[in-house]
């Protein structure tokens, strides 16, 4: 047995969110099911520490802050119920017996007790999370809601023990990975819907499925969260049961939204940027794949960052990808969701609307055309 992610989200400073004396009650979707598990908890954006004066995990009921009754389990970190974070640290619970399934909704409950004004966590959640009042509602089935948060707060991974064959696929990349502009808590990530293949065609405890998306993330300049470059280690290599990756980042490099000439992006940049997540991917044991650009000629959720000659470095960038350099296998998600007609631009179907984010169903059109081969 090995400890492998059931459910993981990258973790960045998240601006302008303080509170104290509240319970957080955050939604995750299980990929693999377990016996046993155990969470990460996260500070690594803050300069001071943080204490959790309580933590549990459960099976969730309904579609709102509610929690199956039987099914919450306190959790203890050393053999304590409470816990201090160091500044820039994460923490570990002690593992609990829990009949986790696969493509469950778990909910995870915390109360920290202090104010706390800098927080790690992953703000753009696509997921309805949930604030208390003030007080400690961390025992309670039915948590009183003081405010809904789409953000993840501390929580970084939900690990279970799982055999040694499973495998853990670790889904890196920005806004595309996350599913920005999808619909809440429809769970139409494309680590998602790999996930539900994957159950489906091999079982719950085949592999573990991972997303390391952050919005805005690029390969080469910080922008919202660490560069991939930085953040590698810490959001790929650091995974519990990582076996595989798959790479999907670049196209913020391309739009470069703050008009930065010194960050303006070239192909030469960003393959050796590329190159470098391929070589320590391969060096770390992994089998590391990785995906085209996807195009998004004419975007309007930032308009103006499209424009013909960046079109010619996502091209000679997809060019260089599909020469099969370093990476062990090519998925082709430009392929797959580009207008034969018009290949600068998504095809509408796929097309959220913004011609640069897909649509729900476009989201779960990438889910669907990796080849569940690779994983064998």
């Amino acid at each position: 047995m090995h400890w492998t992610g059931t459910w993981t989200t990258s973790a960045a400073a998240i601006d302008g969110a303080s509170f104290e004396n509240r319970t957080l009650r955050m939604l995750m979707r299980s990929s693999i099911a377990g016996k046993t598990a155990r969470i990460r908890l996260s500070n690594a954006h803050g300069s001071a520490p943080v204490e959790i004066a309580s933590a549990s995990i459960a099976l969730r009921r309904g579609d709102a802050a509610a929690i199956r009754p039987g099914s919450d389990i306190e959790l203890t970190f050393g053999g304590e119920a409470s816990v201090t974070i160091a500044a820039g640290a994460l923490v570990l619970s002690d593992p609990v017996d829990i009949d986790l399934p696969a493509l469950a909704d778990v909910a995870v409950t915390l109360y920290v007790p202090d104010k706390v004004t800098e927080i790690s966590g992953h703000k753009g959640a696509r997921q309805v999370n949930y604030l208390s009042p003030p007080g400690d509602f961390s025992k309670a089935a039915d948590m009183p809601v003081g405010e809904e948060i789409e953000s993840w707060y501390f929580t970084t991974c939900i690990e279970v023990a799982a055999p040694a064959a499973t495998r853990g696929i670790v889904c890196m990349g920005d806004s595309l990975t996350d599913a920005n502009i999808s619909t809440p808590n429809a769970n139409c990530r494309w680590p998602d819907q790999l996930a539900r293949r994957l159950v489906a065609a091999r079982g719950p405890r085949f592999a573990g499925v991972m997303n390391q998306g952050i919005g805005g993330n690029r390969v080469c300049h910080d922008v919202q969260a660490d560069n991939g470059q930085k953040r590698f280690d810490r959001d790929v290599l650091a995974q519990p049961g990582v076996t595989h990756l798959i790479l999907l980042l670049g196209t913020n490099d391309l739009r470069n939204r703050r008009s930065n000439a010194r960050q303006e992006a070239n192909a030469p940049a960003m393959i050796a940027g590329l190159k470098q997540l391929g070589m320590r991917a391969k060096a770390a044991g992994l089998d590391a794949y990785i995906g085209t650009l996807m195009p998004y000629e004419n975007e309007t959720f930032v308009p103006g960052c499209w424009n013909p000659a960046r079109e010619q470095v996502r091209l000679a960038v997809n060019d260089w990808i599909r020469r099969g350099e370093i990476f062990d296998a090519v998925i082709d998600f430009d392929k797959a969701l580009r207008d034969p007609e018009n290949p600068s631009k998504l095809l509408p179907k796929w097309d959220c609307g913004d011609h640069l984010h897909p649509s729900d169903a476009g989201y779960l059109h990438m889910g669907d055309c990796i080849d569940l081969a690779l994983f064998d």
